[in-house]
């Protein structure tokens, strides 16, 4: 049985006019989500009060939407800070093949299946 499944990876971009930042944010920093890992490739620092006001949305930013969900459209996300002006913008930059055997230990059944 085919368990496999497709998901976006993800690039998270520090944007906007540095001027107007009040955090630790610098302009062009980034990360990356890679399945289900998140890649820091850069030796700078990344807020993690950004960080939690970011990670509920990147489950739902790697999977296929309809057209017509605001969550395809809608790339920006503000800084949780109200008096920073920082955004962060998330891109689709490929797909990765998942497995379900390799994500999780409980079984793949029929029924499950059927249920989808």
């Amino acid at each position: 049985m085919d368990d496999s499944f497709e998901l976006y990876d993800l690039k998270v971009t520090v944007v906007g006019n540095p001027t107007d930042f009040v955090c630790s944010h610098q302009l062009g920093d980034y990360f990356l989500v890679e399945g289900e890992n998140l890649v820091f490739p850069q030796t700078h620092s990344f807020s993690m009060y950004s960080l939690s006001a970011l990670l509920p949305l990147l489950p739902a930013k790697q999977r296929v939407l309809n057209a017509n969900d605001w969550m395809l459209s809608d790339t920006l996300i503000a800084c949780p800070d109200p008096n920073c002006k920082a955004l962060f913008e998330i891109k689709r930059i490929g797909k990765r093949k998942q497995y379900h055997n390799k994500t999780t230990v409980v079984p793949l059944t029929e029924t499950k299946r059927k249920e989808d």
